[in-house]
């Protein structure tokens, strides 16, 4: 991972292999980011996505195994209820086809890259556990 702050805004090159929702997890934790939106492009080797089963209330796992171009990559940064980084992020992949897949990213290793941009905030936000959706919503 290479990171560059400019005028309070990260530039963060995640590089071949690497995981990219630890990288930006450790990140997160290095910087002690309470709040912070995400975009990102670059590709990725493998990935697993979720599509959220609101009558289970569990993420269902859709598989990317296979070289994908991330066109779009948005999400946030926000502190879980023990103050550890939580990152939501949510992505649409191009196939070599052309088509598309999306879904909640859970993982992705990247290869070649992945350039994410991220816009910390001064004040933190927390995540905590919703009993009626079944999620971890902001606590707002």
């Amino acid at each position: 991972m290479r990171v560059l702050c400019i005028d309070g805004r990260f530039l963060i090159r995640l590089e071949p292999g690497e995981e990219a929702m630890a990288s930006l997890r450790s990140w997160a934790a290095e910087q002690k980011v309470g709040f912070a939106v995400l975009w990102a492009i670059g590709a990725m080797r493998r990935a697993t996505l979720g599509y959220f089963d609101t009558t289970a209330a569990v993420y269902r796992q859709i598989p990317v195994e296979e070289q994908v171009e991330v066109l779009s990559l948005t999400g946030n940064v926000a502190l879980g209820e023990d103050d550890a980084p939580i990152v939501h992020a949510h992505a649409v992949l191009g196939r070599s086809n052309g088509s598309t897949v999306g879904g909640h990213l859970i993982e992705g290793h990247v290869f070649p890259m992945l350039e994410v941009v991220a816009r910390v905030f001064p004040e933190p936000v927390h995540r905590r556990a919703d009993p009626t959706t079944g999620l971890t919503l902001w606590d707002l």
